[in-house]
């Protein structure tokens, strides 16, 4: 039986785990691979979406330019591929970025020709900043495993390859006083309080905080529908968070506006929540602390990891498990106090 031939602008091809891959190839536009089978109604749809430039869209100046074969053109490949492109926008706007300060230095090299001893020498040099360092890693891990699914390489260096040991828990969790003293400096009424009121009260990012509005709110609780995760969260509305947005007046359909009356950008709100916890003497916390103070209060209040997840939309018990560890130690730790201390009682009051 002869075979049909493919449409103009796709082929095929077997990648490292010899698996057939359709492949949508036009200058000037970014590659696309297919998920459906060749000839299909669904693959027409598909194929007529790359050629209208919608699943196969322009590439950025310069891209077409790109010599074969090199980091350049490497990074164009992930950019048009699925697995960049199936992931929410925010993910590869941060991706992106990474990439890219990487792409600035490395761009001309040659894939084929990267050594293991040179992606340890470029996270070395980033010895001050191991977070980033690390997040890099993980990004070149993706681009060495398109790599070899592309033909570019017949072996990835970052195979196995570990990033920096982190000390620390990343953003400071506020504590009581904390949040005592912002509250002191940044009473009811004003934006901040309602801002400080919205993360520590439903455990959210502030991704999705800025996302807030009035109509999120029905009834006695507040919906929400977090950007990173997409999961579908209803939250009962704290009575604390009631008081605070009851003295907020409904100017507008978001919670949280800027100065210029426009809704909060995630970095924007990030920066104007630092100012405010400056003003209030608390240069070591930051808006996402107060996502990690909501999940600690939880746990102290004896709640399971279930009932943490229920608040906070956190998906494995690994994440959570840390404020229940340390709420576990304290309550145990004042019960075994509390029980020597009544041996001491009681071998006092027997002499």
């Amino acid at each position: 039986m002869t075979r049909r031939r493919l449409p103009k602008y796709v082929s095929e091809f077997a990648d490292r785990h010899g698996k057939i891959r359709v492949r949508f190839r036009r200058a000037g536009q970014a590659a696309h691979y297919f998920q459906t089978v060749p000839w299909t109604p669904e693959f027409m749809q598909e194929y007529r979406a790359c050629l209208d430039r919608k699943a196969a869209p322009l590439l950025e100046a310069g891209a077409n330019r790109t010599k074969p074969g090199s980091v350049n053109a490497l990074v164009v490949s992930y950019y048009g591929s699925p697995e960049f492109k199936g992931l929410r926008k925010s993910t590869r706007t941060t991706y992106r970025s990474i990439i890219e300060r990487f792409r600035a230095k490395h761009g001309d090299k040659r894939v084929a020709a990267i050594e293991r001893k040179h992606v340890k020498a470029i996270l070395g040099d980033m010895h001050e900043t191991p977070a980033a360092a690390n997040n890099l890693l993980d990004r070149l891990k993706a681009l060495m495993n398109l790599a070899l699914d592309l033909g570019m390489r017949k072996d990835d260096p970052t195979m196995r390859m570990r990033g920096y040991k982190l000390a620390g828990e990343g953003f400071h969790t506020w504590n009581e006083e904390e949040i005592e003293a912002f509250e002191k400096r940044h009473p009811i009424g004003g934006k901040a309080r309602l801002a400080l009121a919205l993360m520590l009260y439903t455990g959210q990012r502030r991704s999705d905080a800025v996302a807030m509005g009035w109509q999120h709110v029905s009834g006695k609780r507040i919906k929400v529908r977090q950007q990173k995760t997409d999961t579908r969260l209803e939250i009962p509305m704290h009575p604390t968070l009631q008081t605070v947005m009851d003295a907020t007046p409904r100017d507008n359909l978001a919670f949280l506006m800027t100065a210029y009356g426009k809704p909060f950008t995630s970095a924007g709100f990030g920066n104007w929540f630092r100012d405010r916890c400056d003003e209030a003497g608390l240069p070591q916390c930051s808006a996402h602390g107060l996502r990690k103070a909501a999940a600690r209060r939880l746990a102290e209040a004896g709640c399971s990891n279930q009932q943490i997840k229920a608040i906070t939309g956190h998906k494995t018990d690994q994440e959570v498990a840390r404020y229940t560890a340390a709420a576990d130690q304290k309550r145990l730790a004042d019960q075994a106090m509390a029980a020597t201390y009544g041996m001491e009682k009681e071998r006092n009051l027997s002499n």
